[in-house]
């Protein structure tokens, strides 16, 4: 009987146990599975809408608890950390986080799947208590429990990408006066500045105090060891709680002390298979591996639970004797702050030039819905489409409701390698209710098609 040895026991890990199971029979494979958390099959990307109070309870953002996964043949270990890999001699080296003890497991199949860590940067003050990351369940509750018994209601949140607006709008909920420390030009990096600078105006309007352009430079702290202030060059900013909202980078220490090869963003680099370059018997998947983007054909890392889940299905078939590919992506992802929806797909202004890109760009105003029926809501659509070609390479939407899942027309187009000459004539659905006549990614892509011929 083979073994399968998975390491993280989140999307990637989970699904890619899960599926093996479900194509090889306990008398066939053996699955064991190390968790350092409490958790298991989880979302990540609800924490921000339990702590905003959107989700009523921590497990309503479990799919699976551990006793399932148990009940289903596979030996889930919860905190229990690996933390070595012994490569040559198929095995590892995991810790038990409640008593201590270590002990070596073999494996015929190895599955990485260490996810990512929060940026966390080394500043004065970083340590104190109050300040929180959330990037696990355990995370979310620590955050919870401090918020539960603050008597101040002032919050900071450092960083201003998706868990910092995410978390400024659940921290807003709970009756905080919240101020958002970014040291960008404009909220959202994801998006470009101009396209930044609408999420900036209504993060305003809510209330939220953006100051960009703002390098943190320490955490200040009171005689009780807990935060006080977030410290920049330019200031001081009262905190009773601190979240940091920085990002995250691919958890790959062991991997890189075990020699396996990393791509320029420090994550892992595996085939079409999710197997591990050069290693015939490991796979990695989730937010600790590289993908390549089909529109700029280079490595990226892109953390993102809907990729980790069909990585871990991938990884499953592959070990439990099947075969499935992960072809890449095209960079799609969604977002809000309390009604303003995000959304992006595709290349960024500086993402297109650092691959070398010529190409136009197009804004346009429009609505969610025929501008005479109730309640249309306004949006913003910009387009990146390449020069002489006239192939789409990008699209970024900032509007109110309807506005943000519209970006999935333009993935598609963009997987397809569609033109914005091509997009014109898309056949998609239209009725009063749902949309003008000529939807807003459309009237961006007519635009686009008409700068591009001009161009030439």
């Amino acid at each position: 009987m083979e073994r399968m040895v998975v390491i993280g026991g989140d999307a990637a890990g989970m699904s890619a146990a899960s599926q093996a199971r479900r194509l090889r029979a306990p008398g066939e494979l053996e699955i064991v599975a190390f968790e350092r958390s409490h958790f298991a099959s989880y979302s990540a990307c609800g924490i921000p809408y339990w702590v905003g109070g959107d989700v009523g309870h921590r497990d309503a953002l479990v799919a699976r608890t551990p006793q399932e996964h148990r009940k289903r043949g596979i030996d889930l270990r919860t905190r229990t950390e690996v933390v070595e890999l012994d490569v040559p001699g198929r095995r590892v080296r995991a810790r038990d986080l409640e008593s201590g003890s270590e002990s070596w497991t073999a494996y015929d199949k190895l599955v990485i799947a260490t996810g990512a860590r929060p940026v966390r940067p080394r500043l004065p003050g970083i340590d104190a208590r109050g300040v929180h990351g959330v990037q696990t369940l355990d995370d979310g509750q620590a955050l919870l429990d401090t918020l539960a018994g603050l008597e101040g209601r002032r919050a900071v949140v450092v960083g201003a990408g998706y868990i910092g607006v995410e978390m400024a709008e659940a921290l807003l909920k709970r009756g905080f006066e919240v101020t958002v420390v970014n040291r960008g030009r404009q909220p959202m990096a994801t998006l470009d500045p101009d396209m930044g600078r609408l999420v900036h105006e209504a993060m305003d309007g809510l209330g939220i105090t953006t100051v960009n352009d703002a390098e943190v430079t320490k955490i200040l702290t009171g005689p009780d060891g807990r935060v006080r202030a977030v410290a920049t060059e330019d200031g001081e900013f009262p905190a009773d709680v601190v979240v940091l909202g920085i990002g995250v980078e691919p958890e790959t220490a062991l991997a890189r002390a075990a020699g396996l090869p990393l791509g320029t963003h420090g994550g892992l680099l595996t085939d079409l298979s999710m197997r591990v370059r050069g290693y015939a018997d490991v796979w990695a998947g989730g937010d600790c591996v590289e993908v390549l983007d089909l529109v700029s054909g280079r490595e990226r890392h892109i953390p993102l639970g809907t990729h980790a889940n069909k990585h871990g299905q991938i990884i499953g078939a592959g070990v439990g004797g099947g075969y499935a590919t992960f072809p890449g992506v095209v960079g799609t992802a969604v977002s809000k702050v309390c009604d303003l929806e995000i959304a992006r797909t595709g290349l960024l202004e500086k993402e297109a030039l650092a691959v070398g890109l010529r190409f136009v760009t197009v804004t346009v105003e429009s609505t969610s819905r025929a501008g005479y029926y109730p309640d249309a809501a306004p949006m913003t659509v910009k387009m990146l489409a390449e020069r002489r070609t006239g192939r789409l390479l990008g699209v970024q939407i900032v509007g109110r409701e309807g506005a943000g899942k519209r970006v999935d027309v333009a993935a598609v187009a963009l997987t397809a390698g569609m033109t914005v000459e091509r997009m014109t004539a898309l056949d998609l659905g239209y009725a009063p209710p749902f949309s003008p006549v000529w939807d807003p990614v459309l009237v961006a892509a007519r635009k686009a098609t008409t700068v591009v011929v001009k161009a030439g």
